[in-house]
């Protein structure tokens, strides 16, 4: 598989919080692309193989925002 795709169902209250995630995320090594959604409540991020899930779920969680659910490549995960 030439990469992941990780979606995360994160509490976000508005724009800030989103925005918090955004930043997290545009930092981290390895991400190819991501789409946070405040209406949604959701972070997808397409990451290079080498990016694990856990990576990409204590970066989000360093936001301090709650993580509810986490899937990778469709596959429902551990928070």
């Amino acid at each position: 598989m030439s990469e992941h795709q990780y979606k995360f169902h994160i509490t976000m209250s508005c724009g800030g919080c989103s925005g918090a995630v955004e930043r997290v995320l545009k930092k981290l090594d390895g991400v190819r692309s991501f789409d946070v959604s405040l209406n949604s409540q959701t972070a997808t991020v397409v990451t290079e193989p080498s990016v694990s899930y856990d990576t990409v779920l204590a970066t989000i969680k360093k936001t301090g925002k709650t993580v509810n659910t986490g899937e990778a490549d469709g596959q429902t995960m551990a928070i």
